[in-house]
């Protein structure tokens, strides 16, 4: 089927795309709380005549498309969940629930999914198999592919080969990156509780300070990175939160800290972690005090299936042109699709939605963070063209 059809048909639907967009972006909904979010979505797909199945992971939506005839299963895979972050864009649209705002793109994600599902209705009669639209919940939280995974998302019918895309400010508009092989990190959060002895501040020596003991655990801890590890194993150790004590006179008895750790290869990932129980245990030891780490919100590292990323590009270029698409770099950010493509071959890709105006794009989870709207029907264009040609290819060579 010729892309540019399908991109003249998503331009036509760019006041839609739109309106959802910002409907989504006023009314933005954490992980797991998707309710509003996955109602509109499941209402749009069922009166496209979709089979629609929802309360899948808790709160996503599964809508298939059968086509004419039998044929393969491509699943098109969208996020829908919002962050805690309080909203400083100041758009007219901005978020109505104070303290979460779609700091992401998540907003415009479902959009687009709700968008190509209207496209390739438009189409059925020309498809051999089915779409396999997967609106995902709690991507933020790293948990929400599994929830569906074990709800049984992948079966009945198993999808064949999977496809999803990420719009990205800081990528111009019009721009795309379709990559084989790893693009995004894996991710873990970790909590680490320390805990000594309180004792009044005067009298030190009649307690343990788990304060003292969790700066020398922070600063042996970035050794890792700096002089464990192998500088060409791409990884990152953060801690981001400290929190601990109740007085100006008091030694603190326990800190709380909790950070994440992001690596392309799960070898690597093993000795980091082997190397913090290592480093907590003699920071620990040498004080007389104790420790406790915990690790949770996994995702695995997100390595696109090298056959399924040439279709990918192939809808890419076709609908941005040759020179807009490109490889890219990898990157330590985290996405939860990595769950579907361990278990499915597939392949992801990043879409150029950087806004227009002065001054850098603001990032990802900026309380400002924005993207350019005529992103969304680019989006919509190229996973329909791929879904459909995959589906087409079936037909034809049958």
């Amino acid at each position: 089927m010729n892309p540019s059809s399908f991109l003249a048909e998503a331009h036509a639907l760019a006041p839609q795309l739109t309106a959802w967009r910002r409907d989504f972006h006023r009314h933005p909904e954490l992980a797991f709380q998707e309710q509003r979010t996955a109602h509109i979505v499941a209402e749009h797909l069922a009166g496209l005549g979709l089979e629609v199945q929802t309360g899948v992971g808790r709160t996503g939506v599964v809508g298939i498309l059968e086509g004419a005839r039998p044929g393969p299963t491509v699943m098109l895979r969208f996020d829908m969940d919002a962050l805690p972050i309080p909203e400083e864009t100041g758009l007219p649209f901005a978020s109505e629930t104070p303290g979460k705002m779609h700091a992401c793109g998540h907003d415009g994600h479902t959009a687009i999914g709700m968008g190509v599902a209207e496209l390739l209705v438009r189409r059925q009669g020309h498809l051999a198999g089915r779409v396999k639209f997967v609106f995902q919940p709690a991507e933020e939280i790293a948990n929400g592919a599994l929830a569906m995974i074990d709800d049984g998302v992948l079966l009945n019918p198993t999808p064949d080969v999977a496809f999803g895309l990420h719009l990205w400010s800081r990528t111009p508009l019009g721009q795309a990156v379709v990559k084989a092989g790893p693009l995004w990190a894996s991710s873990d959060r970790f909590d680490l509780k320390i805990t000594g002895r309180g004792s009044h501040g005067a009298m030190p020596h009649q307690g343990i300070d788990a304060l003292a003991v969790a700066a020398l655990a922070v600063l042996q801890l970035q050794t890792i990175i700096s002089r464990s590890r192998d500088p060409l194993d791409p990884a990152v150790l953060t801690i981001g939160t400290i929190h601990g004590g109740s007085a100006f006179n008091v030694l603190a008895e326990t800190i709380h800290l909790s950070g994440t750790l992001r690596t392309f290869d799960e070898a690597v990932r093993r000795g980091i972690i082997a190397r913090m129980h290592a480093i907590l245990a003699g920071c620990c030891s040498a004080q007389g005090a104790s420790y406790e780490l915990t690790f949770r919100d996994y995702a695995p590292a997100l390595v696109n299936d090298p056959a399924a990323t040439v279709p990918l590009r192939v809808a890419a270029t076709a609908v941005l042109g040759e020179e807009a698409v490109a490889d890219g770099p990898m990157m330590m950010v985290a996405e939860d699709m990595a769950e579907f493509l361990n278990r499915v071959p597939g392949s992801f890709c990043l879409l150029g939605a950087m806004p227009s105006g002065p001054g850098p794009a603001e990032p990802h989870h900026s309380p400002r963070f924005d993207i350019d709207e005529r992103a969304l029907p680019l989006g919509a264009a190229i996973l329909a063209s791929v879904a459909a040609s995959h589906l087409s290819a079936a037909r034809d060579g049958a």
